[in-house]
């Protein structure tokens, strides 16, 4: 029993289920991401609020200190001279703002002094001076203790450091108010660090340089104390995604903030690169990056201090987790509910319609690629795919019917790579063969309808070698054959390949056995040349031919009927040879002017495939070193060279000919003019 196509599709309405059930899966899917996604903006956002007020304490605290200090040596109640009292306002400023790591004060003739923090369990002061003519510090120890400190040491050692030379120092005594720098080189070493320095006047008259400096390590230690959820993290990065701060609660003046134990880092600095905001763009700006396969979500803020940029980054799992969570148990109830009926129409769709659909799919690229004899009918419950299989069967019938008229190989070609079947071609470089049986007419006549099979087997060889060397069939005329290499698929080795199909063609033809009538073996003459042709579908709108024309297409003919005037079997062009090069072996025959060409061409008979390990038979450079004595008009010398080859090779007839020739030309010498080029006469 048949039923049609509706009373089918209405058994895949349990497959809509499926469909609704994704629908509102998506749906919640979106919607739960986005407030995850949203939650992870508050939590930045609230991180970002955090980050600008400590920077801005930062700012202030560097400010005041600043200021405070100035206005004690404005005032004169600290003389830029007094070592002891500079001694105790530094620190006394360290221990009432920990955030501070310097307060530094240099003078124009070079001399630095500095409170140092050492952490938080010790303070240095410093003093780099001349002694002697020698740059040298001083440095004292202090320890911490509630609400006061204690001396603990007193050293000197040498030293390298000219606040002089210092950027910072430089711009700022010629600055008229203080400014932030970027300070990294220090009397104790490198520390990256900003400072806030400025002028001192007394009295209308430059002093020196007053500096508040925070170092880099302060801020890793503020970003420590961030909770950015669970495992994200916090970064502040510089111009060009150089690293400020990072995340690390040991950090302070003695210990440098660990960078290398920081996994997110390299994540922040790979977004910082690739954000380069437009003039217009949002203050904030989300990014997603992907590494090692983990995806994170970045989110980049420019900070109030130039140049510094805010940089979390929190891995999309921790707040997609939850989500996935929950869609994995939803699912897996929902797929309890549903799988019965989803397996239930699957099968009902792929039994009824999907199965015997792809089947008739298969057969029509059967036919699209005229494999007709490869089309089946295939039977099915549905009405209207039983009636489609069949009509494809019928006209697969059909067109094989009409396809014993045509060379199925170029229409295969043809259709494999899109050839419109309209009127054009195009100019290409192929290579084109021509072969006809020897003696066909006076055999046909004798055969009578007995040639008709000895044509069948005969074809059936030529026909499937030229195919299995890549070669397309033009036509069969007579009992002539012509095809052709380059088209419609491109072959840089066109000339190659014809000249392989062209040995097997023989060599098949003799492992065929096929003979005459009087018995003895069915000989083959074919021509090869190549050049640029005209190929594409010639004809007509109602009738076309894919096929080719031009002066090679000509010569190959040509060549295919010199072979009777030279005794050969296979004679190919000029640029034949030169296109195969040493690829072939062959001997130069002659120089020819073909029928219907002036102009004249090396001829040369194809002896065998040098990469199929033919070696370069002895005998050939006998005849060529005869070829070159007659063109040299030494018609004895030839005679003897061509006498050589017979010796070597009984019965060569090229060699025959030529001794021919030479007699002829002893006995009445060429004009003046000569050019050796033998003309063809007839076609």
């Amino acid at each position: 029993m048949r039923i049609g196509v509706r009373l089918a599709i209405s058994a895949l309405v349990l497959a809509s289920i499926l469909v609704s059930v994704g629908a509102v899966h998506g749906l919640w899917w979106r919607t739960a991401e986005a407030n995850s996604r949203e939650l992870a903006s508050t939590i930045n956002q609230q991180i970002v609020a955090a980050v600008e007020k400590e920077i801005a304490a930062l700012d202030t605290a560097a400010r005041s200190a600043h200021a405070a200090i100035r206005t004690l040596f404005f005032q004169n109640v600290l003389e830029v001279r007094e070592a002891d009292k500079r001694e105790f306002v530094f620190l006394s400023q360290l221990q009432s703002q920990p955030a501070l790591s310097w307060v530094a004060f240099g003078l124009p003739d070079g001399t630095f002094s500095a409170a140092h923090k050492l952490g938080d369990e010790y303070l240095e002061m410093m003093e780099v001076s001349q002694v002697d003519g020698v740059l040298k510090r001083r440095i004292d120890k202090y320890l911490v203790v509630v609400g006061d400190i204690e001396f603990q040491q007193r050293t000197f050692e040498p030293s390298s450091y000219k606040v002089t030379e210092q950027e910072w120092f430089k711009s700022a005594i010629a600055a008229d108010a203080p400014q932030w720098f970027d300070v990294s080189n220090h009397p104790n070493g490198v520390h990256p660090a900003i400072a806030f320095a400025g002028p001192i006047d007394v009295y209308q008259q430059r002093q020196g340089v007053l500096a508040v400096v925070i170092e880099h390590a302060r801020l890793s230690r503020f970003l420590s104390e961030l909770a950015v959820g669970k495992t994200g993290a916090a970064f502040i990065l510089g111009p060009g995604a150089s690293t400020i701060a990072v995340p690390d609660p040991e950090a302070d003046e003695l210990r440098i903030q660990h960078v290398s134990g920081q996994p997110l880092l390299e994540v922040a600095r790979l977004a910082a690169g690739k954000s380069n905001p437009a003039p217009g763009e949002p203050h904030m700006r989300e990014m997603r990056e992907v590494m090692s396969g983990e995806p994170y979500a970045v989110t980049l803020t420019p900070l109030a201090f130039p140049g510094w940029t805010l940089a979390t980054v929190i891995p999309e799992q921790e707040f997609l987790g939850p989500v996935q969570q929950t869609t994995r148990r939803l699912l897996i109830g929902l797929a309890v509910l549903v799988v019965a009926a989803g397996l239930l129409s699957a099968w009902l769709a792929r039994r009824i319609i999907g199965g015997p659909l792809v089947k008739v799919a298969a057969e029509l690229r059967h036919v699209e690629r005229f494999e007709l004899d490869r089309v089946r009918r295939h039977p099915s419950r549905l009405l209207e795919i039983a009636n489609l299989s069949a009509a494809i069967a019928d006209m697969a019938n059909g067109l094989a019917a009409f396809g014993k008229y045509l060379p199925g190989d170029i229409v295969r070609t043809l259709t494999a790579h899109g050839v419109e079947a309209r009127p054009g071609g195009s100019i290409r470089p192929m290579t084109v063969l021509f072969a006809d049986i020897a003696g066909f007419t006076g055999l046909s006549e004798r055969l009578g309808d007995r040639i008709v099979p000895l044509l069948g087997k005969y074809f059936d060889c030529m026909s499937r070698e030229i195919h299995a060397n890549a070669g397309t069939i033009d036509k069969f005329i007579g009992d002539a054959v012509m095809a052709f290499w380059g088209a419609p698929a491109p072959n840089p080795d066109h000339a190659l390949g014809a000249c392989r199909a062209a040995l097997a063609c023989q060599r098949a033809l003799r492992m065929a056995g096929l003979t005459d009538d009087n018995g003895r073996p069915l000989g083959v003459r074919i021509g090869i040349n190549s050049g640029s042709v005209l190929v594409g579908n010639i004809g007509s709108e109602v009738r076309l031919n894919y096929t080719v024309i031009g002066d090679a297409v000509n010569v190959a003919s040509r060549l295919e009927g010199v072979n009777k005037q030279y005794g050969t079997q296979i004679i190919i062009g000029e640029e034949t040879r030169r296109l195969a090069g040493d690829r072939i072996r062959v001997r130069e025959l002659d120089r020819l002017a073909v029928y219907g060409r002036a102009a004249g061409l090396q001829i040369y008979e194809l002896l065998g495939i040098a990469q199929d390990g033919m070696p370069q038979p002895s005998w050939v450079s006998l005849y060529e070193t005869g070829l070159e004595a007659y063109r040299a008009r030494n018609f004895a010398a030839a005679m003897g060279f061509f006498q050589m080859v017979l010796v070597a090779r009984e019965g060569d007839q090229p060699s025959l000919v030529m001794i021919e020739r030479c007699r002829r030309f002893l006995d009445a010498p060429p004009q003046d003019g000569w050019e050796a080029t033998t003309a063809m006469e007839t076609k």
